[in-house]
């Protein structure tokens, strides 16, 4: 081997010494730094429990719980509620509200069938839930209501305005009252003016009572005087001034109802009514009885329906949930002119054993020479019966007395009945207030509609604060 060739392999065995020296130095300086400052004994053994530990995954997310009231549901979707710190006007509106807790009691009543179906929908466009009980300022969520400003429904369209949101409005339809029809106006309306005045609610809303040219004009004079132009700060009519504090209020108390004295009964947070397709004209008073639907709740969700009939307004209805599957079966079998006759298909009272021949109460004036016999027989009743109907412990009577008689109906067996069961049954009076249907009033005491309309027979669909309704329950 030659001299230069030893040379060159001895200086490499050197570099790769030194290399080997370094990393050997490194290697024992990293160790002392890294256990420096855990005890001798533990350094391991901490390294081998590291070694071993699972991964945690920080993406899982525990299931938000589905509220089963729509009450809650509403409360979780409030959006207005930061900020408003003490503020009078809104306190004045609340001490209103916990001071007559009927008022969204009953408003709550009423809405029942509305509020879910209008939640979702705030929902979907990510709107606050607040706007769900605009309807209670509006119209005290009665479809039918009607202000002297000819506005109109649950969120009060006047016809200029329903008509630009495409409610259509004829002798047989408004759809102003038309319950999804108004909720996507209104929403579209709500929409454009938050959108108009750079996403300010309260703005929207005082436009929406007020008109967005009276705000808008409200906001121009404020700016020309150097003053503030928010919803609180603007010179807007006392109405206006009112109206967004007082829904602000409502939402408080929605949030706490029992620290305010109100009972809210709950809603269940499921859909109330579906939509059932149809393609020819029905009245509805033959479609409840088709579907065995109350009928004056079957027009509490199609209240657009002026004369009851589907004539001039969308082809589909809205029918109770319940009820809907019954009602699209018997539809499918049946016939055209079947669905537009007068008659009922059923009889009045379920489970009767032959149809019932059901009329109002009459009245007979006694004339000389009556006596209780007589006039038992001459009208097909029993004495006792005439005794009781009148609250007659004898068998006196006076010319010109006035005496109640009852309708009777003929059932299978051929016996004559009475159609009021009076000794199982009391009968209570009931004042009518604000916003009350006959069916609300019906399904306060668990009663029949038809039941309602017999015992009060001169009383219309409508019905007038402060009237009274007889009802009769069970003892």
């Amino acid at each position: 081997m030659s001299s230069s060739i030893r040379k060159s392999i001895h200086s490499d065995a050197l570099t790769r010494l030194a290399q080997a020296i370094a990393v050997a130095v490194s290697a024992t300086l990293a160790g002392c730094s890294s256990t420096s400052q855990l005890p001798q004994t533990d350094a391991a053994h901490t390294l081998s429990v590291r070694t071993k530990q699972k991964p945690i995954w920080l993406s899982e997310k525990p299931t938000p719980e589905i509220p089963q009231d729509v009450w809650e549901r509403m409360r979780q979707g409030f959006q207005l509620q930061d900020g408003l710190g003490v503020n009078p006007r809104i306190e004045q509106q609340r001490l209103w509200f916990a001071s007559n807790p009927s008022y969204l009691e009953s408003a709550g009543e009423r809405g029942s069938l509305y509020i879910h179906y209008i939640v979702e929908r705030l929902e979907e466009r990510n709107m606050p839930l607040e706007l769900a009980l605009l309807p209670v300022i509006e119209s005290s969520y009665n479809p039918m209501a009607y202000s002297r400003s000819h506005a109109v429904g649950l969120w009060q369209f006047i016809p200029s305005t329903g008509r630009y949101f495409n409610l259509r409005q004829t002798r047989f339809y408004d759809g102003r009252r038309d319950i999804t029809a108004s909720t996507t106006a209104a929403m579209d309306y709500l929409t454009k003016l938050h959108d108009m005045f750079n996403g300010d609610w309260l703005l929207a809303l005082a436009a929406y009572n007020a008109g967005e040219g009276t705000v808008s004009r409200a906001i121009e004079r404020n700016e020309k005087l150097g003053l503030p132009t928010d919803y609180w700060n603007l010179p807007l009519p006392a109405e206006t001034q009112a109206y967004v504090p007082k829904l602000l209020a409502l939402s408080q108390v929605v949030l706490a109802p029992e620290a305010y004295g109100v009972n809210l009964n709950p809603i269940a947070n499921e859909p109330y009514f579906e939509v059932v397709e149809i393609n020819q004209r029905m009245d509805l008073s033959k479609v409840a009885a088709v579907a065995n639907i109350d009928e004056d709740e079957l027009f509490q969700l199609n209240p657009a329906f002026k004369q009851r009939t589907t004539i001039d307004g969308p082809q589909h209805l809205l029918v109770p949930t319940s009820k809907a599957q019954l009602l699209t079966t018997s539809l499918s079998t049946m016939k055209p002119e079947e669905l537009i006759s007068k008659r009922s298909l059923k009889p009045v009272f379920e489970g009767a054993d032959s149809p019932v021949l059901a009329t109002a109460k009459r009245n007979y004036r006694v004339k000389r020479g009556d006596n209780l016999t007589s006039i038992a027989k001459a009208n097909r009743v029993d004495v006792k019966d005439l005794q009781r109907w009148n609250n007659l412990t004898g068998k006196n009577l006076k010319a010109g007395q006035t005496l109640v008689m009852q309708d009777t109906r003929k059932r299978s067996t051929g016996r004559t009945t009475t159609v009021l069961a009076a000794n199982s049954k009391k009968q209570t009076q009931y004042k009518v207030k604000q916003g009350d249907s006959l069916y609300m009033v019906a399904k306060r005491f668990n009663v029949e509609m038809q039941h309602l309309k017999r015992w009060n027979p001169r009383v219309g669909q409508a019905l007038k604060p402060g009237q009274m309704l007889t009802v009769s329950s069970p003892r």
